[in-house]
């Protein structure tokens, strides 16, 4: 045979099995044992799992109202919501009043502030409501989308905007679908709390008030701002308010 091997060799006196071995004498990949295959194919798999498990975490994170973040209505005649994360969320873009032109996306929040300490303890929570002069209504904070931002730096940036407040996100209210000038248009709100700023009255905005959850939702001009009055309560597990 010269100097090649023969790929098999007989069975040593111990009774093992044949080995298969390289040109150069070593074993070769198939012949290293079905334990070691086994392993590899175990540990790749494990390590494909694990992979996979941490690419979907990573998604969840990246969405609107997820772990660290937070998963969302509009002038009238100009704006309400789209998606949820802690209180849900409406269906895509596209699901809800389709086939009249590309939905246009806005967000916003619902601001609030602990309630007036009482006999029986906190009373609801007070909630910014804002006038515009251009509408002539009362409603809340929100505004389109800029190009490349998200839903959730939207938000963020439209109550500051409006309101010249700074505040963090928290629960997702329920998401807005409507027609505005005829095309279909989707809001996202959230649950707000006010961290820093002060409000200026401006072209947008001249009037700001904040009001109990009550005198709040009859203030507001538009029926699906009041729903929303309605979601943040439940949100925060207070009393909901009688239809009354």
């Amino acid at each position: 045979m010269g100097n090649r091997l023969s790929g098999k060799q007989d069975k040593d006196d111990h009774g093992k099995g044949s080995a298969r071995m390289s040109a150069t004498g070593r074993p070769s990949a198939a012949g290293r044992g079905g334990s070691a295959g086994g392993a590899e194919r175990t540990r790749g798999r494990e390590a494909a799992g694990r992979d996979a498990g941490q690419r979907r975490r990573l998604r969840e994170a990246k969405k609107p109202g997820g772990p660290g973040r937070t998963r969302t209505a509009a002038p009238e005649g100009a704006e309400p919501g789209r998606r949820r994360a802690v209180t849900g969320a409406s269906a895509s873009p596209s699901a809800s009043l389709s086939g009249r032109g590309r939905t246009v996306l806005a967000a916003g929040a619902v601001l609030w502030l602990p309630g007036r300490q009482k006999k029986k303890g906190l009373g609801r929570p007070r909630i910014a409501l804002i006038h515009r002069p251009k509408y002539d209504d009362w409603s809340l904070p929100k505004g389109k989308l800029d190009p490349g931002e998200s839903l959730v730096q939207a938000a963020l940036r439209e109550v500051e905007e409006e309101t010249g407040l700074r505040c963090v996100l928290g629960a997702e209210l329920p998401a807005q679908h409507y027609l505005a000038q005829g095309r279909p248009k989707e809001v996202r709100y959230w649950a707000a709390v006010p961290v820093g700023g002060s409000f200026t009255p401006n072209r947008e905005v001249d009037r700001l008030e904040w009001l109990p959850a009550r005198k709040a939702r009859a203030r507001l001009t538009h029926d699906r701002d009041r729903v929303l009055v309605d979601a943040l309560l439940a949100a925060l597990g207070a009393r909901p308010l009688s239809k009354d």
